[in-house]
């Protein structure tokens, strides 16, 4: 089968599957093939964490029996982010769990300085204080209180290749 076309589900209506198939595409509408899946000690914090840092919007939230959070979507900007409660029984564990963790999420503003402050005011720690990069981007970097890393970023110069491996030779050279 060619993975490029669209897998096809027939439509159920009243019990019978007698009309056309509709074509659905592998992605659903408003996701990016990649989409962060976050895991954390307290979904509802959470949820209030990134919205006062970031702007979060929420989209969907699913609370289970016993008030875990069992599933929720947010969108920060064009990007939309998926988060739950741990679930040791499966697997799901939070970064303060495990002790840390390797990945950071970045995230592109237009004011990278003043997102920073924001997320900082909210709860997290800063771990490298926004600068500009020879790369063109304008960032630093938190721990979210739940364990996460963030990149906040600005892009504030659009830098040739050229010009990116003459920089970068300059700060080897640096030290």
């Amino acid at each position: 089968m060619d993975s490029r076309r669209p897998r096809v589900r027939r439509a159920v209506i009243m019990g019978t599957t007698e009309h056309p198939p509709m074509a659905v595409s592998y992605t659903p509408d408003g996701y990016a093939t990649v989409t962060p899946y976050l895991i954390v000690d307290d979904g509802g914090a959470a949820l209030q964490y990134y919205e006062s840092a970031f702007g979060a919007v929420l989209l969907q939230r699913v609370d289970m029996p016993g008030g875990k959070l069992g599933h929720a979507e947010f969108s920060i900007g064009d990007s939309r982010v998926m988060m739950a409660d741990e679930f040791p029984e499966i697997g799901a564990l939070s970064p303060k769990t495990v002790g840390g963790t390797p990945v950071s999420l970045m995230v592109y503003v237009e004011d990278c300085d003043a997102v920073f402050s924001q997320a900082v005011a909210a709860g997290a720690t800063p771990l490298r204080a926004p600068e500009d990069q020879f790369y063109g981007d304008r960032s630093g970097t938190l721990k979210d209180p739940f364990g996460h890393k963030w990149t906040v970023s600005t892009h504030v110069e659009d830098v040739s290749e050229e010009e990116l491996a003459k920089r970068l030779s300059q700060m080897q050279e640096a030290g």
